[in-house]
Order: structure tokens, then C-alpha cells, then sequence
């Protein structure tokens, strides 16, 4: 691995030390597929790159990291060039001070690789509505996380006003393994759905999204309950004939499928890492409808 420091530089000088330092490796950007950009703070910048890193092992990129610092300091811009740091791509992760702070899509800009998709992640805090914030605007998708904040169901409703296509949350990733298997159990005939119900550790974001999932697809009304967690760990569907279609798991890992009259099935139903999230995301750039459909219908049953 192959780092290089520069401090109160410019994205120019930048791009040229990106161009030695590939030279210099015999590492050119071709086969680099889009451009990740992480905006982040310092304490959860180490995270943060970790998990964009191994992402990048599926999807090679530029991850460039965004780290506003003090904003009462003299505008400066400080960069730290990494190639070779177990991803085929480059991580440049640049800390901006002063009033650069307020304009970092400017510094950004010209470190875009040419040709391919932007992606833009906010880890942590991010803005309420994501596509006009000005690094959500140089994007073609743009990643938040509503299990980073205090209140994720809230702050997942109030983005349904600001949607725009591209948008989506790290909660929705975490529910992929859950749909599957849902949509799976209705492989077999099951009958009308009544009602259902999802239950989670309180206060987590992707149960009530699960549940608006559910009751945009089934056309019966869901509702979340709290659990001892971790996590999601059963959805419930009373079925219009009797009985109870069930997915429950207790150990984050396993999954039991109990249907009426047939014996149970167990199925690997793990918790997933960030990186995992994040790469299934880069894997899709066109707008999630369905994400966004589901979004609204969150958004109408925490109003009521």
C-alpha cells in the first residue's frame, strides 16, 4: 500500500499525485466502475473507510472521504492519497477547514472519476433531503443510514417529503435477506393475509419499513412490535383461513419458517456488516421504486 500527504493543497495538486502515485504502481484507474463519495467526521472515519474499502473489493472505485474539520480555522484543504490498501481502487480522504468547509462539492468536482457513477454516502448524520445537498446533487444515488441517529423511524419518515429518485437508506439494505425469504414462503399457496405484525428492538428503523413493505405488497394492514431483540426478530401473518404464517429469529444468525401444517424449516438469516450493505447497493444505481414506495407508506402510518 502506497500513502501520500498532502497538506494545504489543492484538488489539482491532488489529481496530479493520483496520476504519479498509479504510474508509480503501474496501477491505472482503468476498470475503476464509479466514484463513492463518504461524507463523514473524524470519529467515524475509520469505520467508515473500512467498510468502503472492503465494498470496493466487489465494485473497485475512488472512494474519496469528505471530513469538514473546524470551520473558525483559515481555509485549508489537508489530503491523505492511499493505493494499494486491499482495494484494487484509491481512497483519498481529505479534511476540509475553514469556509471550504461549506463548499466541499467544489473540491470534489475535479476528483470525479470521468464517465462512471457517483455515489454518495452519508454514514452518520446526513442531510434531510439528500439530493439537494451539494454533494447529493453531483450523485446518481445517495446512502444514508437512519440507524446512525437517535430517532431513525422519524427522520426515515420526514424523507419521504424530500425523495427523489437515487435515494435510499442502509435500513432497506438490512431488510433484503427478510423479503426474500418472505417472498419465498409464498412459493406454496398460502391464502389471503389479514393482518401481520413485525417485531424489533424498540426504536429500530427498518421494522416499521418492513412492515410498510408488507402492507403495500399484501394489501393488509402491519403493524410493529417491540421485542427483546437484537434487531428484527419475527413477522407474523394471521392468515384469513386460521393460523399463522411465521418468521422468526432469535440468535441473529437462524431463522425458523413455520407454516400451518407443515413441518418447520430452518434458514441462515445472518446479520450483515456494513461493508456487505454497502456493496449491495453499489450494485444497483437505477431508483428503487419499491424503496419508495415503501417510504411513503411509512411516512402516512407515523403521521396517523
Amino acid at each position: 500500500m502506497t500513502s501520500f500527504m498532502l497538506t494545504d493543497t489543492t484538488a489539482g495538486k491532488i489529481s496530479a499525485q493520483l496520476t504519479h502515485l498509479r504510474h508509480q504502481m503501474g496501477a491505472p484507474a482503468v476498470g475503476m466502475v464509479l466514484t463513492l463519495v463518504v461524507v463523514t467526521d473524524e470519529r467515524d472515519q475509520y469505520d467508515a473507510v473500512r467498510a468502503a474499502t472492503e465494498a470496493a473489493r466487489e465494485h473497485p472505485s475512488r472512494i474519496l472521504v469528505v471530513i469538514n474539520r473546524e470551520t473558525d480555522e483559515a481555509n485549508r484543504l489537508d489530503a491523505e492519497l492511499r493505493i494499494g490498501e486491499s482495494t484494487p481502487g484509491e481512497v483519498v480522504v481529505l479534511r476540509l477547514y475553514g469556509e471550504l468547509t461549506a463548499h466541499a462539492d467544489s473540491v470534489v468536482s475535479p476528483l470525479l472519476l470521468p464517465d462512471t457513477p457517483v455515489v454518495a454516502w452519508w454514514p452518520g448524520e446526513a442531510p434531510t433531503v439528500p439530493s439537494e445537498d451539494p454533494i447529493g446533487a453531483l450523485a446518481q444515488r445517495r446512502l444514508t443510514d437512519a440507524k446512525a441517529v437517535p430517532d431513525g423511524i422519524r427522520t426515515l419518515a420526514s424523507r419521504a417529503k424530500g425523495y427523489a429518485p437515487g435515494d435510499t437508506d442502509l435500513a432497506w439494505a438490512r431488510l433484503t435477506p427478510w423479503r426474500s425469504l418472505l417472498a419465498a414462503a409464498f412459493d406454496q399457496p398460502v391464502g389471503k393475509i389479514k393482518k401481520g405484525v413485525v417485531e424489533a428492538a424498540a426504536g429500530n428503523a427498518s421494522a416499521p419499513l418492513l412492515a410498510a413493505w408488507l402492507t403495500e405488497r399484501l394489501g393488509a394492514p402491519f403493524k410493529v412490535a417491540d421485542s427483546n431483540g437484537p434487531g428484527l426478530t419475527s413477522v407474523r401473518l394471521s392468515l384469513a383461513e386460521g393460523g399463522e404464517l411465521t418468521v422468526a429469529r432469535s440468535d441473529a444468525r437462524l431463522a425458523t419458517l413455520i407454516r400451518p401444517g407443515q413441518p418447520d424449516r430452518h434458514v441462515a438469516l445472518a446479520r450483515r456488516h456494513t461493508s456487505e450493505l454497502l456493496a449491495e447497493e453499489l450494485r444497483r444505481l437505477d431508483p428503487d421504486e419499491i424503496y419508495a414506495a415503501a417510504l411513503k407508506r411509512l411516512a402516512k402510518t407515523y403521521k396517523a
